[in-house]
């Protein structure tokens, strides 16, 4: 058979290359401004725009989606073609996708800063971006089917397998957890509340870590590793055990973020057995990767590429090991909400993403280019620095999480609370803060001195945009010789739609066990007479609370714990959420826990505290936030919120959206009197006061029940 004549388009790859190096030290350089901030909160350089709350998120959003997103279409386009053999289907289409991707991550760089925020973690980009993201993504899916339909090559290659449902799955998480009821341009309330809120949420944000920073990843690393390496994968085997397994167990593993809620118990068990048995599929992977290297050690002490992927695959074992152990309650009920979890994501995160993204780079940018790397040297000291980073940056934030998790747990001989004052355990972590900063700007200087290596690399040769390639085309009619191609994997492996839609099928199976129940079955959730849904006012300051990015630092759940109820008050129940849209659970407490916060102090106290942290709580790392008291709250907006609320089926009055700006100046007055009988002089209509009415409204609902006896845990 005559051989047919293409050209791989490396433009494509090499523009998602720079991309990824871009975001990258953008993404990376926000993420240190970040951690400064936690011991030294003026690195906000006085902005509302650079605080804490609002840019957390952009660093999230920068690293998740622009660093590792562009350099999983950078893998995914290079590997995908040859392994195909066969050109892009469409360009086109990548060309959309490309330009689609970088205006999706300015967006982003753009509204989150200025407030605009959906408030669920991962997923903090508002209606418009979301439809634009789903928009992208499906151009993605053509060019990728496409390509794989005029393949000439018949079986796909395991990466294939893992780009697939990376695809299916993404698709499904964003669109099932954007269900969103727009206000404006820009604002919107989510459909679900409370208790479903959080499983959607906890479904989406954990297995957004598993499809978006793991399946692709591994994807990659079946097709680089064994190029690096020059050997065949370990085991074709193990690689389909891998496969399904993960994909089918990941799915379930989301309710284990919400240990000791007021989530459905079944739901938390659920989740906690599928995270135990994620370690089996996570390590069969791991394993399938190292023992792709047997017999080519000497080749990764001379290669700095096979080293980036070894520390890439150790850091794989570490942080999927960690995550079910996790998982375990009494574990989880030490570790949640402190700086072990940030410990436990960065090793994924620095170690799993960053260092097989690097190894990749350097790989791959020689190839395009046609010549050799710069500076050896150079690659190796970036593997060096990157290495101390990772160590730097972890070591210290488990130390932190271990020190936080048992301080707060800690009673004296006669019972009492022994660091009952939450700042105490804040002022006692400020060390490893900083050393966690150093850890940050030594791995972001291997990222820069790779950039400088890239670039000189790129500047001595010339890019092969269209690079020939020959092969046989794919008879129409195939013959069956061999019996191993008559075995059931080999025989989908040649059925692409089927091979996604049995994808599909896999990872549906989970999120419906879960969440049907919770959301079809009411005792699931039951209500509480006494909690009534947000005055105007209130629900504006709530609004203003999600602005501030008041969730990245404080969570609104008190667990059973003695520990929580002496320090927090009574525990939360899932009939006090609600009229929550969306949850403000929380997953980190940097200041304490809210949930019970009404009441608690005056409103001169918050005002105060709002105004100067340190001048209520000497010591504090919280920023000071002026604009709240020279800024005039919006209340064009009232009538449309409370209408939102009344579709999603909170009971307020019919007609109450004509009213609620009347109600709103009442409380609103009220407020400003009684601060101006504390000597506090402010305007009625500043934000800090629906800030404040907010606050005082938390947890408030409910009498606490003195005859409960929590969990002694």
């Amino acid at each position: 058979m005559q051989l047919e004549k293409f050209t791989y388009d490396n433009k494509i790859v090499r523009n998602f290359g720079l991309a990824t190096i871009v975001w990258g030290i953008i993404g990376m350089t926000v993420g240190l401004l970040v951690a400064m901030q936690l011991f030294k909160p003026s690195m906000n350089m006085g902005s509302q725009y650079t605080t804490f709350g609002r840019i957390r998120p952009l660093h999230t959003n920068a690293v998740i989606f622009a660093f590792v997103g562009n350099a999983i279409f950078m893998g995914v386009y290079y590997s995908l073609q040859r392994l195909l053999k066969a050109r892009m289907f469409s360009d086109t289409l990548s060309k959309i996708h490309f330009w689609g991707w970088q205006l999706i991550i300015l967006s982003a760089v753009l509204t989150l800063p200025l407030g605009f925020t959906t408030s669920h973690e991962y997923a903090e980009l508002e209606w418009p971006i979301d439809i634009a993201i789903t928009i992208i993504w499906v151009v993605f899916g053509i060019n990728m089917f496409g390509t794989i339909i005029k393949r000439r090559e018949r079986h796909l290659y395991v990466a294939i397998w893992f780009y697939i449902a990376t695809f299916v799955t993404i698709a499904v998480l964003h669109i099932v957890n954007s269900f969103e009821l727009p206000i404006s341009f820009l604002k919107s309330y989510y459909v679900y509340a409370g208790v479903q809120d959080a499983l959607v949420q906890w479904w989406y944000g954990h297995n957004a870590v598993a499809f978006f920073l793991t399946t692709p990843y591994l994807g990659m690393m079946y097709y680089f590793l064994p190029k690096m390496a020059n050997r065949p994968v370990y085991s074709y085997k193990l690689s389909i055990l891998h496969f399904w397994s993960l994909i089918f167990i990941y799915i379930w593993a989301g309710p284990h973020h919400l240990l000791y809620t007021s989530l459905p118990g079944w739901a938390q068990s659920l989740g906690v057995a599928f995270s135990i048995m994620l370690i089996a599929p996570s390590w069969g992977g791991m394993i399938n990767g190292l023992l792709t290297l047997r017999g080519a050690w000497d080749k990764v002490r001379e290669d700095v590429t096979l080293k980036f992927m070894v520390v890439a695959l150790t850091a794989y074992g570490m942080a999927t090991f960690e995550g079910p152990m996790l998982s375990l309650k009494q574990i989880n009920g030490i570790a949640h909400f402190t700086d072990w979890i940030v410990a436990h994501v960065h090793v994924g995160a620095l170690g799993w993403n960053g260092f097989l993204t690097f190894g990749i780079l350097y790989w791959l940018v020689p190839r395009l280019y046609k010549t050799t790397l710069y500076s050896q040297k150079m690659a190796s000291f970036h593997f060096w620095i990157g290495t101390l980073g990772i160590l730097f940056y972890a070591v210290p934030m488990y130390w932190a999480g271990f020190t936080q998790g048992l301080m707060w747990k800690e009673f004296t001989p006669d019972g009492v609370l022994k660091y009952s004052n939450f700042l105490s355990t804040t002022l006692q972590i400020i060390p490893m803060h900083v050393l966690r900063a150093i850890g940050g700007g030594l791995y972001l200087l291997g990222a820069i001195v790779m950039t400088v290596n890239l670039a000189k690399t790129m500047l001595k040769a010339k890019l092969v945009a269209n690079e020939p390639a020959e092969a046989m085309a794919l008879p129409k009619v195939i013959e069956e010789t061999d019996p191993a191609d008559k075995k059931w994997h080999r025989v989908l492996e040649r059925k692409p739609m089927k091979f996604m839609v049995f994808s599909l099928i896999v990872i549906l199976i989970g999120g419906m066990v879960e969440m049907m129940p919770t959301f079809t079955i009411q005792s699931n959730v039951p209500t509480i007479a006494s909690v009534k849904p947000y005055t105007p006012l209130e629900l504006q300051g709530r609004d203003l609370y999600i602005r501030e990015g008041c969730v990245n630092c404080h969570s609104q759940t008190v667990r059973p714990f003695r520990s929580e109820t002496e320090r927090y008050g009574e525990y939360s129940k899932a009939g006090e959420f609600v009229y929550d849209h969306p949850f403000l659970w929380g997953s980190k407490r940097t200041g304490p826990d809210l949930h019970r916060e009404g009441g608690k102090y005056s409103n001169a106290w918050h005002f105060n505290h709002l105004l100067d942290p340190t001048s209520m709580s000497p010591g504090s790392i919280m920023p000071s936030y002026p604009w709240l008291i020279q800024q005039k709250l919006d209340t064009t907006t009232t009538a449309s919120k409370i209408r939102a609320m009344q579709k999603l089926g909170v009971p307020y009055r019919v007609d109450f959206d004509r009213d609620a700006n009347g109600v709103l100046t009442e409380q609103a007055n009220a407020i400003a009197k009684d601060l101006k009988q504390n000597n506090i002089t402010v305007k009625s209509d500043r934000e800090i006061i629906a800030i404040i009415a907010y606050l005082q409204r938390l947890g408030v609902d409910i009498k606490a029940n003195k005859f409960t006896i929590p969990s002694n845990q």
